[in-house]
């Protein structure tokens, strides 16, 4: 497996739903975030130019909740070699209490961005992420 990516996170007010915890929207946008984050960190920029990712389906499990002002560190790798325009990104939010809040399996696509067309993964694209990634920071 690569080295995770990470990020940090800290919950704020905006952040928070009526049951007093982190929403699952906020989830999803920080699911977003880690993973364009990891890309612009580790893609050749000549890749960030030519294509554009889209995600095609999420599974997440929350394990646990996050109130305003506690954080998580997020990690994102990539497991396994793309199938045709496809993979899947592993993603895993920790607590600073040490458990796990959410883990979630997303799928994303290349698209070319001249054409707007799905594409196979170029292999080049795809190596970065199979081999060591991590925080530039």
């Amino acid at each position: 497996m690569a080295r995770p990516f990470t990020r940090r996170f800290v919950a704020q007010a905006d952040d928070i739903d009526e049951l007093g915890h982190v929403n699952n929207a906020v989830w999803v946008r920080w699911i977003q975030d880690v993973a364009v984050a990891h890309w612009r960190a580790v893609a050749d920029p000549a890749h960030d130019a030519a294509y554009v990712w889209v995600i095609t389906r999420h599974e997440i499990d929350y394990r646990s909740n996050l109130k305003a002002g506690e954080g998580v560190t997020a990690e994102t790798w990539v497991a396994d070699a793309p199938r045709g325009a496809r993979f899947d990104r592993l993603m895993r939010f920790t607590g600073d209490d040490g458990r796990v809040k959410v883990e979630a399996k997303t799928t994303w696509a290349i698209v070319d961005r001249a054409s707007g067309r799905l594409v196979r993964v170029p292999a080049a694209v795809a190596a970065p992420f199979l081999e060591a990634s991590g925080d530039p920071a």
